[in-house]
């Protein structure tokens, strides 16, 4: 008995403590049934997340290669005075094929953090008082468009590079 008294203003204390969640700007939702819906409302962006690493992969990827020729390209072009002129013009076309590139890392990066802030209003507007929907919407909206500019920059990538192509054989007349 004399125990139990002894624990109680420790308990009183953490209680006091823990007030502030009662507070009428957020109060937390301790309901587990809430709980679980907000997880499942922020798992869906998750997905637009796992294509937005998968992207920034292949575009890393792409990136690497744009440098990889330049390097190439500078070498071959200090070795052969008679290259230089070409030299100039593909080290163009690489150099706008890097920026495209980069602006496209850039805005899924941007996507995923947009993306990432938006799991989080969800979870907090599902969980707490915090009204967070229209925040909500409109980050994840703005990571879409940022996704979709991102896409418009892998396209324009690809198709300087696809542009770039250059078949020897091919201007020579070889067979098809």
């Amino acid at each position: 008995h004399c125990a139990a008294r002894a624990l109680r203003p420790p308990v009183r204390s953490i209680i006091q403590s823990l007030q502030f969640l009662k507070s009428p700007t957020m109060a937390v939702a301790l309901d587990s049934a809430a709980i679980t819906h907000g997880i499942q409302l922020a798992v869906a962006p998750v997905f637009l997340l796992t294509a937005v690493s998968g992207m920034i992969g292949a575009v890393a990827g792409r990136l690497a290669r744009i440098i990889d020729r330049a390097r190439v390209v500078e070498d071959r072009a200090r070795t052969q005075p008679d290259f230089v002129p070409q030299a100039y013009k593909e080290l163009g076309h690489l150099r706008m094929r890097g920026r495209l590139a980069n602006g496209c890392i850039a805005l899924l990066t941007f996507c995923a953090f947009l993306i990432g802030i938006t799991i989080i209003l969800l979870f907090l507007g599902e969980t707490t008082d915090f009204q967070a929907n229209r925040m909500a919407v409109g980050g994840f909206l703005a990571g879409v468009a940022s996704f979709l500019l991102a896409l418009v920059c892998f396209l324009a990538e690809t198709v300087i590079a696809t542009r770039l192509l250059n078949f020897p054989l091919l201007r020579e007349g070889g067979a098809p």
